[in-house]
C-alpha cells in the first residue's frame, strides 16, 4: 500500500468501470468485506475517509475472546462464533498478530463462587473445543488464594479467598486491520484511505455507486459499483442518510477508556478480569505495560475524536485499586485512550444492555449495511455481509466465503521465521529480542523491514522516546502500509502516541522527516505535521483534566485534523 499503489487504486475507482462491490469503511468489518469479495473473484473497492483503522479499531480493549460475560447473558451462540474465530486466527489466518494471553479471575465468596464461576469458565472451554479450533491455548485451573497471589503478588491478600485461571487471546487491532487491507489489496481490491464518501449515485430507488473526494488533493471522483456496503461502525446512521433512507435499525454509540500503565507497577504474571457495578474490567499485559479497561458510557459528541475525561481515568483507576496491595495513582498513567463502540439500539437504559450481535440489511436496492458485533468476529460480519450483496448480483453467483482458509500476509511461513529468529539476529546485526518484537509485528514479511536496514543501516536505531520501534518501521508504513500523516505512524502503525511518557512528541520529528521523502513532502509540510501532532497530544491531556464528557469534547477539539499541502 505504497504512495503509487494508493494513486493506482483511486484511478482505477475512478475509471468508469463498475465494480461488483464498493466497501465503505476501512475499519476491520470494512477490511474484512474487502478480503472476502475479492477472494471470491469479484472486482472490489474499499474506501476509508480518514486513516485505517483509525475510528474503533484501533481503540478496542485488543483482545480476541469469546467474551465470558456473554455466558452469563446466555448468549451462547455468540460465545461459540467467537471462540471459533479465536481459534482460527490464533492458529491460521494470523499466528503473528493474535497471541494467547492468561487471565486471573479472583474470587471473593466462599463455596458457591467457585462452583458458578468454574462452570462458566468449564463451559467457555468446552464451547471452544467443540468449535473446532481450540489448540495451542491451554484450559483453565483452579487456584487456592496462596497459588494465585504468588502468580499475582500485586494482588491485596484479602481481596480473594481463591481464583480461576483461563486463557484468551490478544492483538493490536490496528496492526491487525490494516494488515487485513493490504492482503485484500494483494489479492486485487482497490483500496484507498482518506478518501472520503460524500454521495451515493442512483438510479431510481437503486444506489450505483458513491461521489468521491480525495481528501489529500481535493480531486472529486466518481465510483460504480453494482452493490455497495455500508460498514461504517458509529457512522451507519450517518451513511445510510446520504441514501435517504431511514434504515432498518439503527446504531448508538457507546465510549469505552482504556489506560496504560509501566509493567513494573503492578507485580504479577497474570492478566486479571475484575467484576464492575456495571459490567467487568481488564488489566491485560501489553509489552512493557498494563492496559487497563474499560468504561461502557453512553456518547452522542464528535465521533472522530471522543475524549477520555477525568471522570473515566478516576473510575478505572478506583476499581482497579480495590484488589491493588500498593495503589496506582495518576503518575503512573502513561498512556490514555477512548474508543466508541457501535451497539445496535434497543430499549435498554444502559450501553452495556445494548446488544453485541450483528445485522445485515438492505434498506434500498444496491446498499448493504453491516453494523454491530464485536471486534473477534469481524470476519463473520464481514461473510453476512457479502453474501447479502452477492445474492442479487447479475450474473453467475460467486460461491461462499473462503477466508476460513486465507492467512493474512506475514501468516504464511511465520513459525518458521520464528524458529529461525538467532540466525535472523545474527544475519541482521539486530539483537534477538528485537527480531523477535519485530516477527510479531511483521511475520513472515519481517524480510522487507530487513532490507531497509540493510540498505541504510541509520534505518537500525530506535526512535527517540519511543524505542520499542525502529526507524526503518516508520519508513515501512509509509512505503507498504498506507501511512499518511505522522498520526498515523505515531498512533495506529506504532503505538508510541500511547506507550511512551511524552506520547510520541519526542519521535515526532525524526519520524516526520522519515516519512517526507517517500511521500514528497517539503519543509513545511514537515513542521505542519510536527506542530498538529504536537497539538493534538495536549488537547488529549487537556481533555483528560476537564470532569466531564462536555468539557472533555470541547478541549479535544481544539486540536483540529492536519490538512495536507496543497
Amino acid at each position: 500500500m505504497s504512495p503509487k499503489a494508493r494513486e493506482d487504486a483511486l484511478t482505477a475507482l475512478g475509471s468508469g468501470r463498475e465494480l461488483d462491490i464498493l466497501v465503505v469503511g476501512g475499519g476491520v468489518v470494512g477490511a474484512g468485506c474487502a478480503l472476502d469479495a475479492v477472494t471470491r473473484g469479484l472486482s472490489v473497492g474499499l474506501v476509508e475517509g480518514r486513516d485505517w483503522a483509525s475510528g474503533t479499531s484501533s481503540r478496542s480493549s485488543k483482545l480476541i475472546h469469546g467474551g465470558l460475560r456473554y455466558l452469563e447473558m446466555l448468549d451462547f451462540r455468540l460465545v461459540q462464533e467467537a471462540l471459533r474465530e479465536r481459534g482460527l486466527l490464533v492458529q491460521r489466518l494470523a499466528p503473528h498478530l493474535v497471541k494467547p494471553v492468561k487471565f486471573l479471575y479472583p474470587l471473593t465468596h466462599r463455596g458457591w463462587e467457585r462452583l458458578y464461576v468454574g462452570a462458566g469458565v468449564l463451559l467457555y472451554d468446552t464451547m471452544g473445543v467443540t468449535s473446532g479450533n481450540s489448540r495451542g491455548l491451554p484450559h483453565h485451573r483452579h487456584l487456592t488464594r496462596h497459588s494465585a497471589l504468588r502468580e499475582v503478588p500485586a494482588l491485596k491478600a484479602d481481596a480473594l479467598i481463591g481464583a480461576v485461571q483461563y486463557w484468551d487471546a490478544q492483538v493490536d487491532d490496528a496492526r491487525h486491520t490494516m494488515t487485513i487491507t493490504r492482503t485484500a489489496a494483494a489479492y486485487g481490491a482497490h483500496v484507498a484511505n482518506r478518501t472520503r464518501v460524500t454521495g451515493f449515485l442512483r438510479q431510481g430507488e437503486r444506489v450505483t455507486g458513491a461521489t468521491l473526494v480525495d481528501v489529500e488533493s481535493g480531486r472529486e471522483l466518481e465510483v460504480h459499483a453494482k452493490q455497495v456496503i455500508n460498514a461504517t461502525g458509529v457512522w451507519t446512521d450517518d451513511t445510510q442518510a446520504m441514501a435517504d433512507t431511514r434504515g432498518q435499525f439503527h446504531v448508538r454509540a457507546s465510549k469505552g477508556v482504556h489506560v496504560l500503565v509501566p509493567r513494573d507497577r503492578v507485580n504479577s504474571r497474570s492478566g486479571l478480569i475484575l467484576r464492575t457495578e456495571a459490567s467487568v474490567l481488564f488489566v491485560i499485559p501489553w509489552g512493557r505495560h498494563w492496559l487497563i479497561g474499560t468504561t461502557d458510557t453512553p456518547w452522542d459528541l464528535d465521533k472522530q475524536h471522543p475524549a477520555a475525561s477525568s471522570r473515566d481515568i478516576d473510575y478505572l483507576l478506583e476499581h482497579v485499586n480495590l484488589v491493588l496491595a500498593t495503589p496506582l495513582s495518576r503518575d503512573d498513567v502513561e498512556g490514555v485512550y477512548a474508543g466508541l463502540r457501535p451497539l445496535l439500539a434497543g430499549d435498554a437504559a444502559e450501553t452495556s444492555k445494548l446488544s453485541r450481535e450483528h445485522l445485515v440489511a438492505h434498506p434500498v436496492p444496491g446498499l448493504v449495511v453491516i453494523a454491530g458485533g464485536k471486534y473477534t468476529t469481524y470476519r463473520v460480519m464481514a461473510k453476512d455481509a457479502v453474501d447479502e450483496a452477492v445474492r442479487t448480483l447479475d450474473g453467475a453467483y460467486p460461491g461462499p466465503s473462503v477466508t476460513h482458509d486465507v492467512p493474512l500476509l506475514g501468516a504464511d511461513g511465520y513459525q518458521a521465521l520464528r524458529n529461525r529468529r538467532h540466525s535472523l539476529a545474527k544475519a541482521s546485526g539486530l539483537h534477538v529480542a528485537r527480531i523477535a518484537h519485530l516477527l510479531s509485528r511483521y511475520g513472515s514479511m519481517i524480510g522487507e523491514v530487513l532490507e531497509l536496514i540493510e540498505h541504510d543501516p541509520e534505518l537500525a536505531k530506535p526512535l527517540p522516546g519511543a524505542d520499542d520501534y525502529l526507524r526503518a518501521e516508520v519508513v515501512y508504513a509509509v512505503t507498504h502500509e498506507g501511512a499518511r500523516h505522522l498520526d498515523d505512524v505515531l498512533t495506529r502503525r506504532t503505538r508510541a502516541s500511547i506507550e511512551s511518557w511524552d506520547r510520541g512528541v519526542e519521535a515526532a520529528e525524526i519520524a516526520a522527516r522519515l516519512m517526507a521523502g517517500p511521500l514528497g513532502w517539503d519543509e513545511q509540510q514537515i513542521l505542519d505535521e510536527i506542530a498538529h501532532y504536537g497539538k493534538r497530544v495536549e488537547a488529549e491531556r487537556d481533555a483528560q483534566r476537564q470532569p466531564d464528557d462536555l468539557t472533555a469534547d470541547a478541549a479535544r477539539l481544539g486540536a483540529p485534523d492536519i490538512v495536507p499541502a496543497p
